[in-house]
């Protein structure tokens, strides 16, 4: 186990350095959220619903809206102003009969070990706490906020239970309950006589949670066989890229068509095919044959003259 919390109990004038570890933990399997179709895990991302634009935590501050709709936004440095007991300090405040705190009231349990190399005092506490019968009222302050405990012994180990404050236990009226007849006396002894007979001390290596023995069992048996198993999958790039290149390609092709020309690609026509640009060889082939017999009736002439120039000088 790790220590969550490093202090001392004050008792009276007497200091008891202790550290403090979560007693319980939940032993139930846990699951992930997948995409069905390719076993991809789902991420979350905190996302600003003015902005659109994700947040960091660290940028994230804590506000506060009134039922009449008007918001308020605390900061860390706002917190640190209330008033708070001492972060490293148990204060005990009273001692009360152990059979006046309703179980309702608690909430989550921790283990305290001593934290000095001479324990005396932790062990004169828990052993007068057995003595006398008694829990110990304590003040517990975790992860900034301050909660009332109660301080007891169990298994010669002292044992912190923070409570739930008096104003967050719900008070309960059923009108169901209001006309309910009382039993009569035979009913109250039949019902007293049944409880006689399923009545033992109770141990709790009877009770097993046979969902989650199942379910495990279910589990090992789907891995052993391969059924349900999912073939990892490589994670796609982030969604960031993929727009990155798209509008890469949109500003080239856009780009290609305000100079006049097409993309490599081509332009798809609604069925999918491509359309292929108009033959231009014909028109081609046409205007040099135009060119050569042009140039060709300018060159007779020009040849008639300087046949007869020649014959001239020869003469």
């Amino acid at each position: 186990m790790r220590a969550i919390w490093k202090g001392s109990i004050a008792f009276g004038l007497v200091n008891v350095p202790v550290k403090v570890y979560t007693a319980t933990e939940d032993h139930d399997i846990r699951f992930h959220q997948v995409h069905a179709k390719d076993g991809g895990r789902i991420k979350y991302d905190r996302v600003c619903t003015v902005c659109g634009k994700s947040v960091q935590y660290a940028d994230i501050d804590k506000a506060y809206e009134s039922p009449e709709g008007e918001k308020v936004m605390l900061t860390d440095e706002d917190f640190a102003k209330l008033p708070a007991a001492e972060k490293h300090e148990i204060p005990v405040l009273q001692f009360v009969p152990s059979d006046q705190i309703d179980p309702i009231l608690f909430e989550k349990s921790y283990y305290l070990e001593p934290d000095s190399n001479t324990p005396k005092a932790y062990v004169l506490l828990a052993k007068t706490l057995e003595q006398i019968d008694q829990t110990a009222l304590v003040h517990f302050t975790l992860r900034q906020k301050t909660r009332l405990a109660a301080l007891r012994v169990r298994e010669g180990v002292l044992v912190l239970q923070t409570l739930l404050w008096p104003d967050e236990v719900r008070s309960v009226e059923f009108e169901s309950l209001e006309d309910a007849a009382e039993p009569r006396p035979q009913e109250i002894k039949m019902a007293e006589t049944l409880v006689a007979t399923m009545s033992d001390d109770f141990d709790p290596d009877l009770y097993k949670d046979e969902y989650q023995i199942e379910l495990k069992r279910l589990l090992d048996e789907a891995i052993a066989s391969g059924t349900g198993k999912v073939q990892s999958q490589p994670e796609a790039a982030p969604a960031e890229m993929d727009a990155e290149v798209v509008d890469l390609v949109a500003a080239l092709q856009r780009s290609l068509e305000a100079s006049g020309r097409r993309s490599a690609s081509g332009s798809s026509s609604g069925n999918g095919a491509e359309k292929k640009p108009a033959k231009k060889a014909p028109a081609k082939k046409a205007a040099a044959k135009a060119t050569k017999s042009t140039a060709k009736s300018a060159d007779k002439p020009a040849k008639k003259t300087a046949k007869k120039t020649a014959a001239r000088k020869g003469a």
